[in-house]
Order: structure tokens, then C-alpha cells, then sequence
């Protein structure tokens, strides 16, 4: 195998997200915070926080959204050199509402022709990829137009037929489908190229039809990945494993549930930062669910991602 000079190699779009500063519905909210959104970027955060070497290609617009995000990135420590800025294409952005009661917050979309939907297989620098030990991926950055979806496949081979390991988080966004059967053919095709799975319950219930957390890894397990973690919320984690097997890791408890978004991103910068570490698939697990509990006690999606000395210091 050849050389790498980085860790791990993410696609997706990044948006702006505007928060609002008091719960109900979204058009009522008189003021916003603004962060940071997306899942890839949020994984990429995760990952470089704790110490690993990211990159992180995408296309942002030139505008006022898409300096802050890229500032932002590049403040958090990530390689931005194979992110294109293009003066004639929008920057996507988000708005998120605020809610008292631990459910999911709601969110209104503004990506629609964004500026990385444009992107497409000519986008993938295969060198640059290839000099990466891993690629995360997530069916966010397929989902958002036909031909980002081809950019996600190539990726993939990329990789794969480079040795490299995969990693892949299903993250459905059913309104970016033309179909729900469309979405689970696609989101099915790509698992099938990753090593590692991290689908949650709902979602796997929804892509392979099985009710229980054992039914899920199965299906995957069957179509190659040598890894799959079926995340169950409050309740932890299933895992089914060509090394280390079949098992449950508990959930972290939480305090206060403030917002459930960025946690599934959260659980897997830990669990992809633990098993390229060479950490057992337990720990990794472990690991996964602890950020993921403390991604759901803050406002914003990265906000909860630790850094390697918090890591450390709760000793895992």
C-alpha cells in the first residue's frame, strides 16, 4: 500500500445554519445564532478535534455564507484545498427552530441548486483522495443531486480499489429523493461499497424492511460490510462485527436532551477516530455513543464534538 499523508477524506456540502433564539415555530423567531451545518462537515469536525488529519472537498460560493463556513473549517484545523469557491453559484443555508421537549427541532432547507450540488465525478481528485487512509461517507452529499450522487459512487471505487477502508452513514433526507424507493436503492448501493455501516434504527427499518437491530446488521453483513452499528438512541448501540462479533454497548445518560441534530455525525467521528486508532470494536462503539450523548445536550450541530484532552480525560 502506498503512502498516505491524511486521515480521512470527506465530500459534502456545508451550509450556513441560523438558529433560533427562542422555541416555536420557525417563522415566529425574531433572531438567529449562526453556525455551522452539514454531516460531512460536522464528522470532519468531530475527526479533527480529536486530533486526526482531515480534508474535506466541497464547492461553496463566494458570498458572505461561504467564507464564514470556509474560515470556519479551516479554524478548525481541516485541509480546505479541494474546496472550490465560485463566484457565479449560492451557498446553501439552513434555518433550525428551537424546542423544549427533547424531540427532533424543526428544519427548513435552502440548498436547492446550491453551489455543491453542482458538483460531480471531475470534482474527485484521485490523488488527493488516495492519499488519505479512510473516507467517510453519508447519503447526505448523495442525495443532493444526480450527479453528486455519481461523485459519492466514484469516491468510493476510488477507494476501494485503492485498499482503502470506507466508512458510511446512511443519514436519510427523504425530501432530496425523488422517491422513497429511489432513496433506498441508492442509500443500499452505496452501503454496499463501505466496510463500515451506520445506519440507525428507524432508517434501518425504512432501507431493509427488518424490525430489530440484529435483523439490520444482518442485511448489511450479507452485502459485504465487514462492520455494522445500528445506533439506538438513548439506549446505545448494536454491533455485528467480522472481529469482535456480536454486542450491545449501553447509552451515555443525558441531562437534558436540547437538540437531537449532529448526534448520528457525533457517533461516528467517534466510532471511525476509535478504529483507526486500532481500538477494539467495543471501545469504538463506546466511544461513538459518548459523543453522541453529548452532541444531544447542545444548541448546535459541533458544539458537543470534543477535543482529544475531554476525550481523554473520560478515558476513552
Amino acid at each position: 500500500m502506498t503512502n498516505t499523508s491524511f486521515d480521512v477524506a470527506l465530500f459534502g456540502e456545508a451550509m450556513l445554519l441560523l438558529v433560533a433564539d427562542q422555541p416555536g415555530p420557525i417563522e415566529n423567531a425574531t433572531a438567529f445564532h449562526k453556525r455551522t451545518a452539514g454531516a460531512e462537515t460536522n464528522v470532519a469536525i468531530g475527526l479533527s478535534r480529536l486530533g486526526l488529519k482531515v480534508g474535506w472537498a466541497s464547492r461553496l460560493g463566494t458570498d458572505s455564507m461561504g467564507r464564514a463556513l470556509l474560515a470556519t473549517m479551516q479554524g478548525e484545523g481541516i485541509d480546505c484545498s479541494h474546496v472550490t469557491t465560485d463566484a457565479t453559484q449560492r451557498t446553501g443555508f439552513q434555518f433550525k427552530g428551537r424546542v423544549t421537549d427533547g424531540s427532533d427541532p424543526p428544519v427548513e432547507y435552502h440548498r436547492k441548486g446550491s453551489a455543491a450540488s453542482q458538483m460531480g465525478p471531475a470534482d474527485i481528485d484521485e490523488a488527493w483522495l488516495r492519499s488519505a487512509r479512510h473516507l467517510h461517507a453519508t447519503g447526505v452529499f448523495a442525495a443532493i443531486s444526480s450527479t453528486s450522487l455519481q461523485a459519492a459512487i466514484k469516491s468510493m471505487e476510488v477507494m476501494r480499489q485503492a485498499g482503502r477502508t470506507i466508512s458510511f452513514d446512511p443519514n436519510l433526507r427523504p425530501t432530496l429523493w425523488a422517491s422513497t424507493e429511489v432513496m433506498r436503492n441508492a442509500i443500499n448501493d452505496l452501503a454496499a461499497r463501505a466496510d463500515w455501516v451506520l445506519p440507525g434504527m428507524e432508517e434501518g427499518l425504512l432501507l431493509t424492511g427488518e424490525s430489530t437491530p440484529e435483523g439490520i446488521a444482518h442485511f448489511y453483513r450479507q452485502r459485504g460490510a465487514k462492520l455494522v452499528v445500528v445506533k439506538l438512541g438513548a439506549e446505545g448501540a448494536y454491533y455485528d462485527s467480522d472481529v469482535a462479533g456480536t454486542g450491545r454497548v449501553e447509552g451515555f445518560p443525558v441531562k437534558e436532551i436540547v437538540d437531537t441534530v449532529g448526534a448520528g455525525d457525533g457517533f461516528a467521528a467517534g466510532v471511525v477516530s476509535a478504529l483507526l486508532e486500532g481500538r477494539s470494536v467495543p471501545d469504538a462503539v463506546r466511544r461513538g455513543a459518548w459523543i453522541g450523548a453529548r452532541a444531544v445536550q447542545v444548541l448546535g450541530d459541533t458544539e458537543g464534538l470534543p477535543t482529544r484532552a475531554q476525550l481523554e480525560e473520560a478515558r476513552l
